[in-house]
């Protein structure tokens, strides 16, 4: 049995067959383009499959596309709702349009929800039935899995784990509001951070460091603090208590099995992970009469999201 896993970016579009294994077996790719109608830009990515599929001569029964939209839809219409970086798909039924091109069933969820699918299924949580996925990138996604499925709320639009407020009129946020954790546990939080540190600290070891990446990133705090700069220490210190403080909200509310980083800033691996579980282990209420939660690393990085939108075929 093989699933098309489709994720669609902001700038390219990636997608691979997928054994009930969760084994990629191919891969495809092809540039998007913002500007085009939807039409045209399915339409190519259609063609691009039914070449993959011949080309393939795969002997296993192909069950149909999962796709992974970075944005809002009707999941049972397959109507894209809004899809912020590819706004001409607005409205789109992109559903019904790769059926009739393919002679495939398609099904589609929110990216970050299929991600979280992807590792729940596949990944390093293939053994918890009840887990999140945060995402720690340029902004902060995720995903819930409640008993092996994705729970994505009313008319499969809740889900936004980046968007809960914890602090009251805090930091703006790109969704308009102010203190959401995003503004606070994102890459470009600490990027912000790590800027604004440096100019009160013109002798921290963050400006060689800058030198040494060519530029500020996400890295350079946590560099800065493995080579015992104290300014590094403090800003990765203030950037743990934001992240766990949200995490602990997510304990408190699901009390799932694991908690899965992944993102820019979970490249840190255990260094990241063992400072936010001292955290939670201190901090969370419930925890020392409760289930523990374990904080771990994504194992299935940029493939995720491919490998989570086959799984809604695969596990329908």
């Amino acid at each position: 049995m093989i699933a098309i896993g489709v994720d669609v970016g902001g700038t390219s579009i990636k997608g691979a067959f997928v054994n009930e294994n969760g084994e990629i077996l191919s891969r495809f790719s092809m540039k998007a383009y913002n500007e085009n109608s939807p039409e045209d830009e399915v339409g190519r990515l259609c063609d691009i499959i039914n070449k993959a599929i011949k080309d393939g001569n795969f002997k296993e029964k192909i069950e149909g596309i999962g796709i992974g939209i970075p944005g809002i839809a009707d999941m049972d219409e397959g109507r894209i709702i809004t899809c912020p970086n590819l706004p001409t798909w607005n409205g789109f039924n992109i559903k019904q349009f790769m059926t009739k091109k393919t002679g495939l069933p398609v099904m589609l969820n929110n990216d970050a929800n299929v991600a979280a699918l992807g590792e729940a299924k596949f990944g390093s949580g293939k053994n918890y039935q009840n887990l999140l996925m945060i995402t720690l990138g340029t902004g902060v996604g995720g995903g819930v899995i409640i008993n092996g499925k994705i729970y994505d709320g009313n008319k499969h639009q809740g889900g936004e784990l980046g968007h809960m407020v914890i602090k009251l009129n805090g930091e703006l946020c790109g969704c308009g509001r102010r203190g959401c954790f995003e503004a606070y546990a994102s890459a470009n939080a600490l990027i912000r951070d790590t800027k604004k540190a440096m100019k009160k600290h013109p002798d921290s070891l963050l400006f060689i460091i800058e030198k040494e990446l060519n530029g500020i990133d996400a890295r350079n705090a946590f560099v800065a603090a493995k080579r015992g700069d104290l300014i590094g220490q403090s800003l990765v210190d203030q950037y743990v208590m934001y992240l766990s403080e949200g995490l602990i909200n997510y304990c408190n509310i699901f009390r799932p099995e694991a908690i899965i980083l992944s993102g820019g800033v979970a490249n840190e691996k255990e260094y990241l992970t063992n400072k936010v579980t001292a955290y939670l282990e201190k901090h969370t209420y419930g925890m020392r009469g409760s289930p523990k939660v374990d904080v771990i690393n994504g194992t299935l990085g940029y493939d995720s999201g491919k490998i989570g939108a086959a799984s809604l075929v695969l596990f329908k």
